[in-house]
C-alpha cells in the first residue's frame, strides 16, 4: 500500500444536509494531505460545538495517522461524551485495539458503533473497514466484509467503492481493486483519489510509464491535487531504481514532484519530516543536510531530524557533525535507536580513523566497528551496506582493516553481497599477511579464516576457480606442501577445462605459470623428478622464466 495511510475515510458524507460546512472542508484537507490545516479546522469545530462527536473522531484519526496515539485516544474519549454521532468514536477505540492485537476488544467496540444505527446508514461500515486497513496490523479480509455491508445497502456509494478498492489492493487482488476504483470514479467524477489509485495499481505492477500517464490525467482534472505529485515522485523514484539508465533523470523528476507535493500540502513539521524521509530515499544528502539544519533552527524540532542530519553529514564527508548529531539523537531516552543509527555512527568513526595515505587511528576504527556490530545485532542485513567501505579500505591497501569490515558480513548467507564479501575477505587476509614486514611470521589463524572464506565461495559458486588459486597462495605462506599442490593442481585442471581461448589469455598464462612453479617448489624436497616436470611445464609456456630455469638446473 502507499507509504501514508489512506485517509479517504474522511470523505464520508454527512447524513445531515444542515451539517456545518467546516467539517467537510476538514475532510477535503485530509484527503489533500493538508493535515495541519485539517487539525486547525477540526479543533475550531470542537471549540464551537463540543457536542460534535464526528469532529472528535476525525481529529483522532488524523492524530492516529501521524502515530500520536495519546492525542488520538483523548479525542476519541472526548467524542464519546458528545451528543452527536458519538458512536463513531468507538471505531477509533476499536482501531487502537487492533493496533494492540486485541481483536476481541476491537470487535466489541465496532459492535457498539453499529448498535443503534439506522437501516440505511453506511458510514459506520466504511469507517470500520478503514480501521481494519489502517491498523498497524491490517486485516483486509475483515475490511472487505465490513465494506460489503455498506455496498449491500448503497451499491453505488463512491466512498465505499474507493475503500473496498483499497482493501482489495491491500489483499493483492488487483483485478477487483481496479474495478472498484473505476466504479468509484464513475459514480463520482470529483473523487480524484479513486482515479489516482488506478495509477497506483500500474505503479505496483512496475508499468511506470503507464502510471505516469494515469497520474497526469488526474493533474489535467485538478493541477492542485497534492497527493498525485507524491505518487508521481514515488513512481519516478522506483522507475529510476529499476532501470539504472534512467536513474539520473528520474531521481530528479522524483525530487521535483515531491517538492510540488509539499507546496500543495502544508509545510508543517510533519510534512517537513516526510520530505526528509523522501530525501533519504532518493539519496539527496546535500539537500537533506540543508533541510535538517533549517529544521534544527526552528522551535519544537522533531528529534528525529538529528538522526537525518547525522546521515546526511556522513554522506557529505562531514564526519564530526555526523558523529555529534547521531550521538545527540541517541542520548535522548525517548528516541528509539535503530540499527541504521549505529551503522552511520560506526561508519563516521571509521572514516575519521582512516585516511587516504593509509594512516589508521586504531582506537577510532575499533570504536566504529563496535558500533557497526550493534547495528548488525538489531538489523542483520545491514551488512549489505558495508561492501563499499570494505572495498574503499582495500583500495587504499588497508588490508587488515578491510578484512575486519568484510568479516562482519561473511557468515550471513542471506546478504545479497555474500559471495563478493567472502572473496574480498579472503583476499584481504591474504594480502595483509603477504605484506607483513620481512622476518615476521604469517598469522596462521587469519590465513585459516581466509581459506574458510574461499571454501564458502566454492559452495556458493563452484565455478569460481580463482578460489583454488588463492587457497594455493595461502598454503604457500603456511608452507603446507601437500595443500599447495592440491589447490594449484585443482586450479590448473579447472582452467584447462575452459578451453584454448581461456588458456591463450596472458593473465591466465601468468597464473598457470605461478601454479606450476609453486607445485614444482613443493615437490623439490620430496620428489625431484616431479619438481623438474612442473618447472619444465612452466618453461614450455614461458621460456624466459628465470625461476623455473634456475630451479631445473639446481635439481639436476
Amino acid at each position: 500500500m502507499n507509504k501514508f495511510k489512506i485517509f479517504s475515510l474522511a470523505l464520508v458524507a454527512s447524513a445531515s444536509v444542515a451539517k456545518a460546512q467546516d467539517i467537510n472542508e476538514a475532510k477535503k484537507a485530509i484527503d489533500a494531505e493538508q493535515f495541519q490545516k485539517a487539525k486547525s479546522l477540526l479543533k475550531s469545530i470542537i471549540k464551537a460545538k463540543p457536542s460534535d462527536g464526528e469532529a472528535n473522531f476525525v481529529l483522532g484519526n488524523v492524530y492516529l495517522n501521524q502515530s500520536v496515539v495519546d492525542s488520538a485516544k483523548i479525542y476519541y474519549l472526548n467524542g464519546l461524551e458528545a451528543s452527536d454521532k458519538k458512536n463513531l468514536n468507538y471505531i477509533g477505540l476499536g482501531q487502537l485495539d487492533l493496533d494492540s492485537k486485541n481483536t476481541a476488544g476491537a470487535q466489541a467496540n465496532f459492535a457498539l458503533a453499529t448498535k443503534d444505527i439506522k437501516r440505511k446508514d453506511v458510514n459506520e461500515f466504511i469507517y470500520i473497514g478503514r480501521a481494519y486497513m489502517n491498523s498497524v496490523n491490517p486485516d483486509y479480509k475483515s475490511a472487505i466484509t465490513s465494506l460489503q455491508k455498506a455496498l449491500a445497502i448503497e451499491p453505488q456509494n463512491p466512498v465505499a467503492l474507493l475503500a473496498i478498492g483499497d482493501a482489495y489492493y491491500g489483499a493483492s487482488n488487483q483485478n477487483d481493486a481496479y474495478k472498484a476504483y473505476r466504479d468509484a470514479f464513475t459514480a463520482d467524477p470529483k473523487l480524484l483519489r479513486a482515479k489516482m489509485q488506478l495509477g497506483v495499481l500500474l505503479k505496483g505492477a512496475k508499468s511506470y510509464e503507464e502510471a505516469i500517464k494515469a497520474f497526469n490525467e488526474v493533474i489535467a482534472l485538478n493541477p492542485n491535487y497534492g497527493p498525485v505529485y507524491r505518487e508521481l515522485a514515488e513512481t519516478y523514484y522506483k522507475w529510476g531504481r529499476n532501470k539504472t539508465s534512467t536513474a539520473k533523470v528520474n531521481m530528479q523528476n522524483a525530487i521535483t514532484n515531491y517538492e510540488k507535493y509539499l507546496s500543495l500540502t502544508d509545510y508543517s513539521l510533519d510534512s517537513k519530516m516526510r520530505h526528509a524521509d523522501f530525501l533519504i530515499l532518493v539519496k539527496d544528502y546535500k539537500t537533506l543536510e540543508t533541510v535538517a539544519n533549517k529544521m534544527i533552527a526552528e522551535d519544537k524540532v522533531n528529534p528525529r531530524i538529528y538522526r537525518y542530519l547525522g546521515y546526511a553529514a556522513y554522506e557529505n564527508g562531514n564526519v564530526d557533525v555526523a558523529i555529534k548529531s547521531i550521538e545527540d539523537f541517541m542520548k535522548v531516552p525517548s528516541n528509539k535507536v535503530i540499527g541504521r543509527d549505529y551503522l552511520y555512527l560506526g561508519l563516521s568513526k571509521i572514516k575519521k580513523g582512516t585516511n587516504a595515505e593509509g594512516v589508521v587511528d586504531q582506537a577510532a576504527f575499533d570504536a566504529g566497528v563496535a558500533d557497526i556490530k550493534k547495528a548488525i545485532e538489531l538489523e542483520p542485513l545491514v551488512v549489505e551496506e558495508l561492501a563499499d567501505l570494505g572495498k574503499a579500505l582495500f583500495g587504499k591497501k588497508q588490508f587488515a582493516q578491510a578484512a575486519t569490515i568484510f568479516e562482519l558480513a561473511v557468515n550471513n548467507s542471506e546478504s545479497k553481497n555474500y559471495l563478493d564479501d567472502n572473496v574480498y575477505y579472503g583476499i584481504s587476509l591474504y594480502y595483509a599477511n603477504v605484506n607483513k614486514a620481512a622476518g615476521t611470521a604469517p598469522n596462521a589463524e587469519a590465513l585459516a579464516k581466509a581459506e574458510a572464506a574461499f571454501d564458502r565461495v566454492l559452495v556458493a559458486s563452484p565455478t569460481y576457480d580463482e578460489a583454488y588459486l588463492y587457497k594455493g597462495r595461502i598454503n604457500n605462506l603456511l608452507e603446507k606442501d601437500d595443500l599447495i599442490i592440491k589447490n594449484y593442481e585443482e586450479y590448473v585442471t579447472k582452467t584447462t577445462a575452459k578451453g584454448a581461448e581461456e588458456l591463450a589469455k596472458p593473465a591466465t598464462v601468468k597464473k598457470i605459470v605461478e601454479a606450476y612453479n609453486s607445485i614444482g617448489a613443493s615437490y623439490a624436497n620430496t620428489d625431484k623428478v616431479k619438481a623438474v616436470e612442473y618447472f619444465n611445464k612452466t618453461l614450455a609456456l614461458d621460456p624466459a622464466n628465470t625461476y623455473a630455469a634456475q630451479s631445473v638446473k639446481a635439481l639436476k
